[in-house]
């Protein structure tokens, strides 16, 4: 295991929530590269779970836990710092891990707002209780987020986009998994 690394179990409720880039400076820190254009919770935690890139030179094997001292946002990215990576050659082996964070780490989402992990599997339903499919992924088109929705017609799988705005998303069920929405399957 790398220097500032310890071996770790990855958390059931584990997500991947960006990559270390590069290293940053000389006094240990790191460049990440959110997947989120959101990135709190990269700044929430504490601890940040890696696994090594699944391409290129592997530096490290399993699972390991960096304990966080400092995340913050720099120009366009975020850059972090840890304990025990206290040099540039210490950040540098960390090169391409994958950052994973336990979802209970999360901060608590505001009404009426979801992370996307959360609404990716879930049943879409109009108001008419006719079922339109389930979500398979989001996908952000600067102004909106798009519901990516597969759903099956003899036999072959489609797909289907809704806006995930006011105007068609009527409640969005987490406990039931269900997302009611203003849509007909003809649009």
């Amino acid at each position: 295991m790398l220097p500032g690394l310890e071996a770790a179990e990855l958390p059931a409720d584990a997500i991947e929530v960006g990559r270390i880039a590069d290293a940053w400076g000389i006094k240990g820190w790191f460049k990440v590269l959110p997947y989120s254009a959101d990135p709190e919770a990269l700044f929430s935690s504490k601890r940040w779970f890696l696994l090594p890139s699944e391409k290129g030179a592997k530096t490290f094997e399993g699972v390991g836990r960096l304990k966080i001292k400092e995340a913050k946002t720099h120009s366009d990215t975020v850059v972090a710092s840890a304990h025990e990576v206290d040099d540039r050659t210490a950040a540098d082996a960390l090169r391409g891990a994958r950052i994973f964070i336990a979802k209970s780490s999360f901060p608590t989402p505001q009404k009426d707002e979801y992370y996307w992990v959360d609404l990716i599997g879930l049943a879409v339903v109009n108001r008419e209780g006719l079922p339109l499919g389930q979500v398979r992924e989001l996908l952000s088109t600067g102004p909106q987020t798009v519901l990516v929705i597969d759903y099956e017609v003899d036999g072959q799988t489609q797909q289907r986009m809704i806006p995930f705005v006011a105007v068609y998303i009527d409640d969005v069920d987490l406990v039931t998994r269900k997302i009611l929405v203003d849509w007909q399957p003809d649009y």
